[in-house]
C-alpha cells in the first residue's frame, strides 16, 4: 500500500488543472470571443449557439449569461462604451486641461475606439436597431457622454456651459466621422481634426449655431 508520502501532491504543478472559470471570468472569455467571432464572421454569423461553439462551452452556459442574442449584443455594447470611457478618462488625466487639448482629446478617442473595433461596433448597433434594449442603452450613453463633454468644456465657454443642441451636434459629429473613419471613407487623422475643430468652435460660440 502506498504511504501519504508516495501519493501525489493536488498542489503539484504536474497534475492538470481543472480549475472552472469564475462567472466573472467566463462572461469575459464570451465576450471576447464574440468580438472575434463578429471580426471573423460577422455580426449576422452571431448567435447564442454558435458563440457556445466558438468558446468551447455548453449553449446553457452561453443562455445563462445573455439570455437572448439581443442580450448579449447589448452586453456588446455596453462592453466597448465601458473601454471607450476608460481609454478616455485615461487620456484626459495624461493631457493638457485647455480646451483644444481637452476636445482633441475627445475627438481622438471617440474616433480611435470605433476604429479599433473595424466593422464590428456598426454592425452591433445595426443588429439591435429599434430594440428597446438598444434604445434604452444607448441613451443611457449618450446622456452620460454629453454630460462628461459638459464637464469638460463648459469652463471654457463664454458662460460656462453648453446648451443642449450643442452636445448633440457635437456627439452626432462624433458618431458620423468615427464610422466613416471605421469604413475608410475618410482617413482617422481628418477624422480627428476635424471633429477637434468642431468641438473647439461649439464651445467658443456658446451655442449651437
Amino acid at each position: 500500500m502506498s504511504s501519504p508520502s508516495d501519493l501525489p501532491d493536488p498542489a503539484s504543478p504536474e497534475l492538470p488543472a481543472r480549475r472552472r472559470l469564475s462567472r466573472e471570468a467566463r462572461f469575459r472569455q464570451l465576450l471576447e470571443a464574440s468580438w472575434r467571432l463578429i471580426g471573423e464572421e460577422g455580426t449576422e454569423a452571431l448567435s447564442l449557439g454558435r458563440l457556445a461553439e466558438v468558446a468551447g462551452v455548453t449553449k446553457p452556459v452561453v443562455y445563462d449569461h445573455f439570455g437572448t442574442r439581443a442580450g448579449l449584443l447589448a452586453e456588446l455594447y455596453r462592453d466597448f462604451d465601458a473601454r471607450q470611457t476608460a481609454l478616455m478618462d485615461a487620456a484626459l488625466r495624461e493631457g493638457a486641461a485647455d480646451l483644444e487639448a481637452r476636445a482633441s482629446v475627445i475627438a481622438r478617442c471617440y474616433v480611435e475606439c470605433v476604429r479599433s473595433q473595424g466593422r464590428e461596433i456598426p454592425g452591433v448597433v445595426a443588429a439591435l436597431a429599434g430594440s428597446p434594449e438598444m434604445e434604452r442603452i444607448k441613451g443611457e450613453y449618450q446622456t452620460a457622454f454629453m454630460a462628461k463633454c459638459h464637464d469638460l468644456l463648459a469652463p471654457f465657454a463664454p458662460e460656462r456651459r453648453l446648451p443642449a443642441a450643442g452636445l448633440w451636434a457635437l456627439l452626432g459629429a462624433a458618431e458620423s466621422l468615427s464610422y466613416a473613419a471605421a469604413a475608410g471613407a475618410v482617413d482617422a487623422a481628418q477624422a480627428i481634426r476635424a471633429l477637434t475643430d468642431l468641438i473647439v468652435g461649439i464651445v467658443e460660440r456658446g451655442d449651437a449655431s
